[in-house]
């Protein structure tokens, strides 16, 4: 809660509700038919300020209290021990201000007995009292409550930070041993295509560096990074993959998790093109679908296991997988998905559909 928007707000009300009673007061004169319209505003005004002094003081000494918003009733002990303060200073302040403004008019304010003006001045100031001091323990109640809000949201917002540094931590070490398991296969075998690969690999730990700590990044990054993947386990699989990509360039500045579309091909390499010796097609997509960003990595050949159904809820993958899936969660709630789809007559789509404004 803004606290200066909070005060102004206060300050309005309180001063249109004075200036209510005063236009009363000289609607009341007019009347009546009596001269001097001065008069009523002082009344009124007099009792403003001597208010509003008496608030203000009262509010200075019982802030200390505040803590005791969640205990109500020892909460309003506190402040109805003001009450006497009140009755005792009201009458003295506010009518010494009137004598004091006719004094120097030449005039003589009149009032009826001190006992009797003291009754009525007090019955009306505990009504303004109670009034004041339900008003204050509203505000105040809701100000706290609004802290305690920011307060969970921060706290919300520093653990899914933490919670999304640890899983990106997990997904590159991941990442980084499958791939040089790939140089590790070649390296006996043809030493010239490890070495390339080596320096690829090289290129795209430069590329995940440059992501820092960031949580998100743009599409045009997270394809670049996958681009080089790509290259890499082409390098081994060079006669058995087809690459295709599809991508419109109006999607490039949306935001997405670094290394996200990256477990979603190397599923498609591990699981698809490792375990047969036909060429497999993969296409990688990104297009915007009724204000969503919908990224697409699917195969020709795959097939989804037993316990992987095709529906959205399908867990399937593995560390990878359920990585991104938490990573996504954490990020977007449910407003970002990571579908499996089986496709007919064969084939597999992993579809990941997040929000973009861009």
């Amino acid at each position: 809660m803004n606290s200066r928007r909070t005060f102004y707000a206060i300050l309005a009300a309180w001063l249109l509700f004075w200036a209510l009673m005063i236009v009363t007061a000289v609607f009341d004169m007019l009347r009546d038919g009596e001269s001097g319209l001065w008069k009523p505003v002082l009344w009124e005004s007099s009792s403003a300020l001597t208010a509003t002094l008496l608030l203000l003081l009262q509010r200075r000494c019982t802030r200390k209290y505040d803590h005791l918003l969640g205990q109500p009733l020892r909460w309003f002990g506190r402040q109805l021990l003001w009450a006497p303060v009140y009755w005792a200073a009201f009458v003295p302040i506010a009518f010494s201000i009137r004598h004091g403004v006719y004094a120097l008019a030449g005039d003589t304010y009149r009032h009826g007995g001190w006992a009797q003006t003291f009754l009525y001045e007090d019955i009306k100031i505990t009504v303004f009292f109670g009034i004041f001091v339900v008003i204050q323990f509203g505000l105040l109640s809701y100000r706290a409550l609004m802290e305690e809000k920011v307060r969970a949201e921060q706290a919300a917002t520093l653990l899914r930070q933490a919670q999304l540094q640890q899983l990106t931590q997990q997904m590159q070490p991941h990442f980084l041993f499958n791939a040089l398991n790939t140089i590790s296969s070649l390296i006996h075998t043809d030493a010239d295509r490890a070495d390339t690969l080596l320096v690829r690999l090289s290129d795209m730990l430069r590329a995940t560096l440059d992501h820092g700590d960031r949580q998100q990044a743009p599409l045009a990054e997270e394809l670049k990074l996958l681009r080089g993947y790509a290259q890499l386990m082409g390098e081994r699989f060079a006669d058995r993959v087809q690459l295709a990509w599809h991508i419109d360039d109006a999607v490039l500045a949306c935001a997405v998790p670094p290394m996200s579309m990256q477990p979603l091909l190397e599923n498609v390499f591990k699981h698809t093109v490792e375990q047969r010796r036909q060429p497999v097609r993969i296409t990688v997509a990104a297009l915007r679908d009724e204000g969503e960003l919908v990224l697409r990595i699917e195969d020709d050949c795959g097939r989804l296991a037993a316990d992987a159904s095709a529906s959205a809820a399908a867990p399937g993958g593995g560390v990878g997988l359920r990585n991104l899936r938490q990573r996504l969660a954490a990020l977007h709630g449910d407003a970002a998905t990571l579908k499996l789809l089986q496709l007919e007559p064969a084939g597999v789509r992993a579809e990941m559909r997040l929000p973009c404004a861009c």
